[in-house]
């Protein structure tokens, strides 16, 4: 049986308890509204548009803007046709950039150096190493370890695990052979990495060996050293290389046949034009003693 004194106390508990869960739920006028529940508002397509790219920190497909603007597709196209005249390069510190089939505001190129003093941030660089095996992924994918080790002569295992690691390449598969190598390609990151739509985006030969003559140049003014061409690139930049180069040794052959022929041809004629101009050796003299007169029948 229990004392007034002990009913009291539990009495006090529960109003205690009971104003804590009280503090914890709001008033139904102050809770939130649940966003489905609210009234759709109509806004200018670009603005809508605009306004979803600025809010996400990753690229956005067409399809998350269809879905999230509820835009058709005409009406969408239009209004980031809109956006990237608005934000062109060379018109706006912001620019709308297509990055592997999606849609993000980045900013300007020449913006760049402030924008890191402002964020307190270093530019992501790759060594050396990691872009070699970087670029030789990128042009000869799906390829293998052992492949990749070939081309650059040294053991790349570290190297892959850095780029895996950065998600810069991902494991495609099981090359089907003995053994059964990782097969490794480019992964949607790198193409965000490097602002690329897709992998066809790729420099070609010549424009790699442009690019790649300019930006050695540039180091070269800026530390007074040029750093050594990029093992293997040359020969991969470009898919229809191998094409040309064979094209090109077959024309070589045929150049030598032609000409091997022309200079047994010019012997030739030069044999008979030195038997034409060499003169005739004397007939033959008489011994003395000899009888010149033929013997008689």
């Amino acid at each position: 049986m229990t004392t007034e004194a002990e009913d009291r106390t539990v009495e006090e508990q529960e109003a205690v308890q009971a104003a804590e869960l009280a503090a914890e739920e709001p008033p139904a006028e102050l809770a939130e509204p649940d966003v489905a529940e609210e009234a759709p508002v109509a806004v200018d397509p670009v603005r809508l548009v605009e306004a979803l790219l600025f809010a996400s920190p990753t690229p956005v497909t067409r399809d998350a803007l269809r879905e999230a603007s509820g835009l058709e597709k005409d009406p969408l196209e239009g209004a980031l046709a809109a956006l990237a005249e608005r934000h062109a390069e060379g018109k706006s510190g912001i620019v709308l950039t297509e990055v592997a089939g999606a849609y993000q505001f980045r900013t300007a190129g020449e913006t760049a150096a402030a924008v890191r003093r402002l964020l307190k941030v270093r530019p992501q660089r790759l060594t050396r190493a990691a872009l070699e095996t970087l670029a030789l992924i990128a042009y000869r994918q799906p390829i293998t370890r052992a492949d990749v080790e070939e081309v650059r002569g040294v053991d790349c295992g570290a190297v892959l695990k850095a780029l895996l690691e950065r998600k810069l390449v991902r494991i495609l598969g099981k090359k089907e052979e003995l053994g059964r190598p990782l097969l490794y390609g480019t992964s949607r990151e790198f193409l965000e990495f490097f602002g690329l739509k897709a992998l066809d985006q790729l420099p070609t030969l010549r424009e790699f060996q442009e690019l790649n003559e300019e930006s050695r140049s540039i180091v070269e003014k800026e530390h007074g050293e040029a750093p050594p061409p990029i093992a293997g690139l040359t020969e991969l930049a470009d898919g229809t290389l191998q094409k040309r180069l064979d094209e090109s040794a077959q024309d070589d052959e045929a150049a030598i046949d032609y000409l091997e022929a022309a200079m047994a041809e010019a012997e030739a004629r030069s044999k008979v034009v030195s038997q034409a101009i060499e003169p005739k050796a004397p007939e033959a003299q008489p011994v003395e003693g000899d009888d010149p007169t033929p013997p008689q029948a």
